[in-house]
């Protein structure tokens, strides 16, 4: 069965079959002369989404952001930073912007039953397709499921996640911090996640900022070993004494002299990201951090 048909018969079966439904995934994209949409992980701008979502929105693209990476999916209750899914498309379309990804709350569930996992990927299934979003992205540990045993446990949960993703045609990706990279005992939970995850089904969200953070393995090296699995990046500057997050060209990553080496080939998406220690407040940090891109970044890509 086709990718297209998977994704019919799940919306069927969750009773959200619309017109709108047979519309390719990303077919509501804007124009660019560039190959790839400038996106924004919301994450950066949490504390200006709780106060204002819509201005909050509005002013991001004005700045020139064009797509987004969203966080906070309520399952329960099918809703996206207190709109229901299908509202905050609206809101999207309104404000012109798209979503090709979500960081969706996995880690809970990291000793659920099968069950229940399977009911959460199926929620998040339907909010990810209310949204047309592509992916559907694990992007974090608890520290009690950081061990080299808790990777093993993980790499299995990937794959069965993934396959279900999949088969309602939709794609899986898991998210790296700096402790995938941890050793332990010459072993490591990325090692694990690159060798024993099926690539048909879990690609990779490759954080550049936590990777030269954390591993002595560069991510144009890391990259070379699989390069079409790395379908998204975050992108974000490391400060120059503390190695905190910074504003783009404020720290120590060369992305000038990355981006001229890395392998390109299986990226589809990528997202301008700061997490915190933002020089002003996270509204000028993410203004500042999208001139400099476009400036000096951006035709690289």
């Amino acid at each position: 069965m086709s990718t297209r048909s998977n994704r019919r018969t799940f919306l069927q079966q969750m009773g959200l079959l619309s017109a709108a439904s047979f519309l390719p995934l990303g077919a509501c994209t804007m124009k660019s002369t560039h190959k790839y949409k400038i996106g924004l992980q919301l994450f950066t701008v949490r504390d200006a989404m709780e106060k204002d979502v819509i201005g909050t929105l509005t002013k991001a693209r004005e700045m020139g952001y064009q797509d987004l990476e969203i966080y906070g999916y309520n399952s329960e209750k099918n809703m996206f930073y207190g709109y229901e899914a299908k509202d905050f498309k609206k809101v999207l379309e309104d404000v012109e912007l798209t979503t090709t990804s979500g960081h969706y709350g996995f880690h809970p569930y990291f000793n659920a039953s099968d069950d229940e996992l399977n009911r959460f990927v199926d929620q998040c299934i339907k909010g990810a397709y209310q949204l047309d979003q592509k992916y559907i992205t694990w992007p974090w540990l608890d520290p009690e499921s950081r061990s080299i045993e808790a990777f093993e446990k993980l790499v299995g949960m990937l794959n069965r996640i993934g396959e279900r993703v999949h088969k309602a045609g939709l794609s899986f990706a898991y998210h790296n911090h700096n402790f995938e990279f941890i050793d332990h005992d010459g072993r490591n939970g990325y090692d694990l996640i690159l060798k024993e995850t099926d690539p048909s089904m879990v690609k990779l969200q490759l954080d550049l900022y936590w990777v030269c953070n954390a591993s002595k393995l560069n991510p144009v090296e890391l990259i070379a070993k699989q390069p079409d699995r790395f379908t998204m990046w975050h992108i974000k500057d490391m400060d120059k004494i503390t190695r905190d997050y910074t504003e783009l060209g404020n720290g120590s990553i060369d992305y000038i002299d990355m981006f001229a080496k890395i392998s390109t080939s299986g990226l589809q998406y990528y997202y301008l990201e700061q997490g915190g220690n933002y020089a002003q407040n996270s509204m000028k940090s993410i203004a500042d951090s999208i001139q400099y891109f476009k400036k000096n970044l951006q035709q690289l890509l």
